[in-house]
């Protein structure tokens, strides 16, 4: 559905000439009632780039409480797949793994998005966290009484857990995006996430660092029981968060009157609830859709995102099977690997090598966000994230390309860098581009799309590079490979096609004239020399938070 702009529609579009008092309105659900103050603003400006946002107390605390909660996530993730690839070595298994876990956010995570925009968010996060927290001990106690298991049990019983845990984090997702939006002034709102992309590959670096070392030594239960505690950590934080009860809806029928109405006997009241509200549902979700898909810039970045978790996330799926087949350290030892883990007391050379290469891209990631400072204010984020995309595809692909340990580390370094770039800038200005009243929504359906792109992207992985084991068209180590390089080398083109076909509505620009010639060269695309400081006759990104409130659905 297309829907007319109205005068209230753009006042509610993120920033634009607005008077505080509409500021705290549009943002009060968000906010916990703190508002937005200038003041607040300009003392952040004053006091430096990261501190004004650091200043805010809440969004401090959750920030380092996600600190130990990704480092538990990470250990996890990477415990898990090591267990499946020693268990069965079958890259279907990491596609399937893959799948189950993303799979169910794609089904009901516009459920999820819908349930962000109408009950305590606080209370929703609380309740998702503790849920996830009794997934993970049950993935702990697999790990635990791993010797009384059969293998091809255990993987059904992880596949079975991860489909659970993407039933929560269906509805946990929209949640914490909206979390961040509500503890921060606008103003901070894109530094803020920055500094959230930060965290989670700090804890990137930590995570499977640690997991290298303790998974080779002492096996996968201490991990994965740390793990599950984590989850009561946030959820601890969480609740000291200002209470962010759910906009008030004049009139609307809510899921408690359905139950209302069963409790009193009323079976057909109750239906005809229940239906109103699907229908409901349905139009509320229309119009975060049409958000997405009919206005220019927000469009632009969506697909970004999408060819990003379709082509990109695959990779780390497929790691460690790729450590085994490819590196085969049992066969072909490392002499710095072996030092390190007679230092360490290592039984098994192949875990303290996954681990660290995801380290070592979490260590690119963390520099590369901490570089986005550096980057010139006027250059077009419409360049930049095309940019970011085709160099990921790149270095992903000299990575799965390469055979040589080295190598690899130093792809994974800079793989982690234009990581940190592509991911955290596209996802940044679906934020700021987002409207305060569908926010909920819009990262409900992004998520449900980029969840959807994953797990198809997992299952092309996994199951493709199987296909080529069992039918000996290659070997393990090359079927490995290729299972990354199917996915990587379209990344690059894509990137490359998105650098020529530029979309300026993502700065808040105007579109150049159809009869207007544009410089379309990869030189072009890389230097945006048409933005550069002093010329004349140019158009120049302009703040997005003033210029969106501009752009109408196409």
């Amino acid at each position: 559905m297309s829907l007319p702009p109205t005068a209230d529609s753009r006042a509610s579009r993120p920033g634009g000439s607005v008077e505080p008092s509409e500021v705290q309105q549009t943002t009060a659900a968000g906010t916990g009632g703190g508002g937005v103050a200038s003041a607040a603003s300009a003392a952040a400006e004053k006091r430096g780039v990261w501190n004004g946002v650091l200043q805010h107390r809440h969004f401090r605390n959750i920030l380092f409480a996600q600190v130990f909660s990704n480092i538990g996530t990470w250990t996890e993730m990477f415990a898990i797949q090591m267990f499946v690839a020693h268990k069965t070595g079958r890259l279907d298994d990491q596609g399937a793994l893959g799948m189950c876990q993303q799979l169910p956010i794609f089904f009901l995570g516009i459920f999820g998005g819908l349930a962000a925009d109408r009950v305590n968010r606080r209370t929703l996060l609380v309740v998702t966290q503790l849920m996830a927290g009794l997934v993970a001990v049950g993935v702990a106690m697999i790990a635990t009484f791993e010797s009384s298991i059969s293998d091809r049990a255990a993987i059904y019983m992880l596949l079975g857990l991860g489909v659970l845990n993407g039933c929560v984090m269906a509805f946990n997702f929209p949640a914490w995006q909206v979390l961040t939006p509500r503890l921060v002034p606008r103003a901070d709102l894109t530094k803020a996430i920055t500094l959230n992309g930060i965290q989670f590959n700090t804890a990137r670096i930590i995570g499977p660092a640690i997991a290298g070392l303790v998974l080779a030594k002492y096996g996968s239960p201490p991990l994965l029981w740390f793990n599950a505690a984590t989850f009561i950590l946030m959820a601890a934080v969480v609740m000291r968060t200002p209470d962010d009860p759910a906009p008030a809806r004049i009139g609307e029928i809510l899921v408690s009157d359905i139950w209302k109405e069963l409790v009193r006997g009323r079976i057909s009241e109750a239906i005809r609830f229940a239906v109103e509200l699907w229908k409901k549902l349905l139009v509320d979700s229309r119009e975060a859709w049409t958000f997405l898909t009919r206005n220019r810039g927000p469009r632009a970045v969506f697909l970004a995102q999408i060819a990003l978790c379709l082509l990109a996330a695959p990779m780390v799926r497929m790691l460690s099977n790729f450590v085994l087949a490819v590196y085969d350290l049992d066969a072909n030892p490392s002499e710095f690997a072996t030092n390190v883990a007679k230092m360490f007391g290592m039984k098994d050379v192949n875990e303290l090598v996954g681990g660290t290469l995801l380290a070592v891209q979490g260590v690119g990631a963390v520099t590369g966000g901490l570089c986005l400072r550096y980057v010139p204010k006027w250059y077009p984020k419409h360049h930049f994230i095309p940019l970011s995309v085709a160099c990921l595809g790149l270095t992903i692909s000299w990575f799965a390309f390469s055979r040589s340990l080295v190598m690899g580390y130093i792809a994974m370094a800079v793989c982690g860098w234009f990581w940190m770039w592509a991911f955290n800038q596209s996802w940044a200005m679906i934020q700021v581009l987002t409207p305060d009243k569908i926010r909920g929504r819009a990262m409900s359906i992004t998520n449900v799309v980029v969840f959807g792109a994953m797990a198809a992207g997992a299952f092309i992985a996994g199951f493709g590079g199987e296909l080529l084991k069992t039918h000996h068209v290659m070997t393990d180590a090359w079927a490995t490979q290729t299972s990354i390089l199917m996915l990587s080398i379209p990344l690059a083109c894509a990137g490359v096609v998105m650098m020529i076909f530029r979309t300026p509505e993502v700065d808040g620009m105007e579109r150049v004239p159809a009869d207007t010639k544009v410089a379309r060269s990869i030189i072009h695309a890389i230097t945006a020399k048409e933005h550069w400081p002093g010329k004349n006759g140019v158009q120049r990104p302009r703040d997005t938070v003033e210029a969106i409130q501009e752009q109408e659905p196409i």
